[in-house]
């Protein structure tokens, strides 16, 4: 009986990583939706101050959280704002490739 125990405490062990790397995945997808809404609803505040007349760049930029902001980068050309957000990830290289972008125009 003891040696069952001790088979199954090797199975846990072993399964360990795999475990991981699903939690890890799963957070990445998370940081990545989260990262989009962030990016929709900054570009949408920022179209919002550009129709009435104030900064696009800074109210697209003060409806994000503090992280989020310090990674976005926001473009306003022809009645339209652009914001692109990198997500938080565990691994640097990935951020960039993960990188998304929302836009918003101001209808005439």
């Amino acid at each position: 009986m003891s040696r069952e125990r001790g088979q199954a405490s090797v199975e846990v062990l072993g399964m360990l990583p795999a475990v991981l790397l699903v939690g890890l995945v799963c957070f990445q997808l998370l940081a990545v939706g989260y990262a989009k809404v962030l990016a929709g609803t900054a570009a949408e505040a920022g179209a919002l101050a550009l129709a009435a007349g104030a900064d696009p760049r800074a109210g697209a930029r003060e409806s994000l959280p503090g992280w989020a902001r310090v990674r976005a980068r926001v473009a306003v050309t022809a009645g339209r704002v652009a914001v692109r957000i990198q997500p938080p990830a565990a691994l640097r290289s990935l951020s960039g490739a993960l990188e998304v972008e929302a836009t918003a125009a101001v209808g005439s």
